[in-house]
Formats: C-alpha cells, structure tokens, sequence
C-alpha cells in the first residue's frame, strides 16, 4: 500500500468494523415485531457489513490496511474471528494459493461444477471443526443477556446470507467457466453502485487479480 493512503486504510478498516458492531449492538437489544418489514430490510444491511468484515480481512491479507506488518495482520485476525470465529493464517495461506493456482485442482476457491456443489467445497476448504465450537460457544454465552430470535436474525443469519454474497460474487460468478486472461477471471460490467452493493467492487473481479495490492475502496479506479 502506497504510504499516503497508509492512516486512509486503517480508517476504512475501522470505519467498517465499527458500523458492523453499532448495527449489531442495537439490533441484538431491539424489541422488534415479526410483522415490521425494516427487520427483514435490517437482516440484509447487517449482511452486507458482515461481507465488509470479511473483504477488510481479505485486504489485510494482501497488506493493503496497513504498511505496518503487526497493525495489518492484526485487523485482519480481528476482522475474520468478528465475522465467524475463523482463524486468520489459515485464511491467509488458503487465499494466497487461490491466487498462485487459480483456476487448477490446488486452488482451493475452484471446483468444476454448479453452485451448489461448488459452494459446499468451498465451505468445507474453510470451515473447521474448532471455528463452529467457539461459534457455539459463543451463542450460547450471548443468549444469557440476548433474545434467542434475535441472535438468530441478526447474528447468525447475516453471517450466513454473507457466505453466499461472498461466494456467489467474489468467486463463483468470476471463476465459472472458461476465460481467455492468465487470472481465468471475469469482470461485472462497468457499474460502480451495482459493484459496491454486491459485494464491495469485488465483482471487478479480473481487475483485483491484476492489481491485487488495490484495497477494495479503490479497486473501481483500476476498472477501464
């Protein structure tokens, strides 16, 4: 990362961490009503911050956070346990083979086959048995000052709609198929709110495995 955006990283980092736990600290303690449509709109929004938590880590796995190694790395292990208990160096070794194999059996984001069996391995490659104890746990410990039915709403539902954000946009929809570029990746179409809401310009997809020391927030200026 280039030293005058060194503090604007760490800011956006905060920045998105910080709106995650505001959103999830009032939602948790909300007495909503089934029948108020903003609680279903609420499920989405923390859905798309839960996606932000996950990108910022993804950028502190390419050092674009921070210049300073132990601030960059520290975000990052932040980020990904707040998301759901995952543990940062195994992330960290996994993305990086993405990048140096993509598209080939050692990647571990690529499977040759539809959505649905494709989603399940990526999942499985990620996921591990000590990351949904301490996600246990960790509901069962929150359910003592929290609601059951808005945990379930607002903790563990977005985090799961995210994992199909994620999937869907950052590496289903640019991997399947065949592509002529040494990255086997495509792009969305030039549309920087469609890009954002979807999944944090991530949907420029070609252009992040061209440039992958772009931090998300600028990642639109590298699309042509």
């Amino acid at each position: 990362m280039k030293t005058n955006h060194a503090y604007l990283g760490i800011l956006v980092a905060l920045v998105v961490i910080t709106l995650w736990f505001t959103s999830l600290f009032f939602l948790l303690r909300w007495n909503f009503a089934w029948s108020n449509p903003l609680v279903y709109l609420m499920i989405f929004v923390q859905m798309h911050l839960y996606t932000g938590l996950f990108i910022t880590a993804h950028d502190a796995m390419h050092g674009t956070i921070s210049p300073n190694k132990t601030i960059n790395n520290f975000i990052g292990y932040l980020s990904v346990f707040l998301y759901a208990g995952f543990f940062y160096n195994r992330l960290y070794s996994k993305h990086h083979k993405h990048h140096s194999h993509v598209h080939t059996e050692e990647d571990p984001d690529f499977a040759p086959h539809g959505f649905w069996k494709w989603y399940l391995r990526f999942m499985l490659n990620y996921v591990t048995i000590i990351q949904l104890v301490i996600m246990a746990v960790a509901f069962n410990v929150l359910q003592i000052w929290v609601e059951q039915k808005n945990l379930l709403l607002f903790w563990v539902s977005p985090a799961l709609l995210s994992t199909f954000q994620l999937f869907y946009f950052g590496t289903y929809l640019p991997h399947k198929g065949e592509h002529d570029n040494e990255y086997h990746s495509s792009t969305l179409q030039k549309n920087h709110l469609l890009a954002f809401f979807t999944c944090y310009f991530f949907g420029y997809h070609l252009e992040h495995h061209q440039k992958p020391g772009t931090p998300w927030w600028q990642l639109y200026k590298t699309k042509a």
